[in-house]
């Protein structure tokens, strides 16, 4: 799987990520929700979206992964340009 050479807005990340509510633990949901208020870079913004971008449809086991992930991101352990060991 290549690199998505598209850049995502934070608009598209909040609807990337209102859309699967349903799917993600609602404690970590409206954590993502009041951090996602503020600004950050395009590069965590890009990952953001990879990371809720077809949540529903993995195993349970790669949501457990992308919720740590998220929760990496949340508590603040992120490198300055992006999420700390986001590639597998």
């Amino acid at each position: 799987m290549g690199q998505c050479v598209i850049d995502h807005s934070q608009e598209d990340v909040i609807q990337k990520l209102n859309s699967q509510q349903a799917f993600i633990p609602e404690p970590l949901f409206k954590e993502l929700k009041k951090e996602l208020e503020s600004k950050h870079s395009q590069q965590i913004l890009n990952e953001l979206f990879h990371l809720f971008k077809k949540y529903d449809l993995v195993s349970k086991e790669e949501q457990k992964e992308r919720n740590s992930r998220l929760q990496e991101y949340i508590s603040g352990s992120m490198s300055k340009d992006g999420l700390n060991k986001i590639e597998k």
